[in-house]
């Protein structure tokens, strides 16, 4: 049995209907209340309701499960998430539990640049997480990735309604040109599936991107095009669009941006170009032809 943590997520979504398609067997643990528009369309399907700091809940949820796969992210609460909680305490009681339940594999879902000593509180709690699961005695693999992006995503869709919004003029962080790499979601979900089978993979860190080295003014371009809006992109000093991005999210409901994204793209973002041939045998989609989804998505 495999336990899939933030099932109802952009990520979590594809894993789920890819480990549907494949009949493997999963349990989605659910935090109560959860959106019903969010679960997946599948019949029948597994589920657990617990919050992670409920530990009975999390221990019955774990009952037959071999595998958990752990994609809870706060990303996109922005200004309102509470990182450690949510990155690091949830997180040390489910490994804690996992271990004592028999648990034989733990996945997880980090970013490139994740280091507990960083400056940045995403990275921080990122890097503060992965050694908790290094040290936990669980047979883990650590998946750092790049920025992630697909129909649903949280990347390119709020980029295009940023851009869509945006009067003529749009704030480009610094000059644009920090390097992202840019990873599509089914070539990420596809990995993470994969890797139950490999041996190499077990504990590791295997830091993933997709097959380009972009400058971020480019990938913001590249969405303008596909949109077919004419924009200007002006630069703007990262540490003022920073605490404009927080003022805007505390200010607008639903304000595409968060303060995360500025972490995010305060340094180069990326690893080897090779890693997911090298590591996975998978050669990734190239961003400009999977970004199609976006009209459809700014239509709704």
């Amino acid at each position: 049995m495999i336990l899939v943590t933030g099932g109802t997520g952009f990520i979590g979504g594809y894993l789920v209907r890819h480990l549907a398609e494949l009949g493997m067997p999963y349990r989605l643990l659910l935090q109560p209340g959860i959106d019903q528009a969010n679960l997946p369309r599948q019949t029948g399907i597994n589920v657990a309701l617990s919050s992670l700091d409920d530990e009975r809940g999390v221990s019955s949820a774990l009952k037959g499960v071999e595998v958990i796969y752990h994609l809870v992210g706060v990303e996109r609460a922005g200004v309102k998430a509470n990182l450690m909680e949510t990155e690091v305490n949830d997180l040390d009681r489910l490994t804690s539990l996992a271990k004592r339940a028999g648990v034989r594999r733990f996945f997880y879902l980090s970013h490139l640049g994740a280091d507990r000593a960083s400056a940045y509180g995403l990275m921080k709690a990122k890097g503060i997480a992965e050694s908790i699961i290094r040290k936990s005695g669980l047979t883990y693999t650590i998946i750092r990735s790049s920025m992630v992006y697909g129909e649903g995503d949280n990347f390119t869709i709020n980029l295009a309604k940023l851009i869509k919004m945006s009067p003529g003029l749009v704030l480009v962080p610094g000059d644009g040109s920090t390097l992202v790499q840019p990873l599509w979601v089914e070539d990420l979900v596809t990995s993470l599936i994969w890797a139950l089978d490999m041996p190499s993979t077990e504990n590791t860190i295997i830091e993933v991107g997709g097959p380009e080295h972009l400058p971020f003014l480019d990938v913001m371009k590249l969405i303008g095009t596909q949109l077919k809006l004419r924009r200007r992109y002006v630069d703007f000093n990262p540490v003022q669009l920073s605490f404009l991005t927080q003022l805007l999210e505390n200010r607008i409901k639903d304000f595409p941006t968060t303060v995360f994204w500025m972490d995010y793209l305060a340094e180069n973002r990326t690893c080897d170009l090779d890693s997911m041939p090298r590591n996975f045998g998978i050669n990734p989609a190239r961003m400009k032809h999977k970004i199609d989804y976006l009209n459809a998505a700014l239509r709704r």
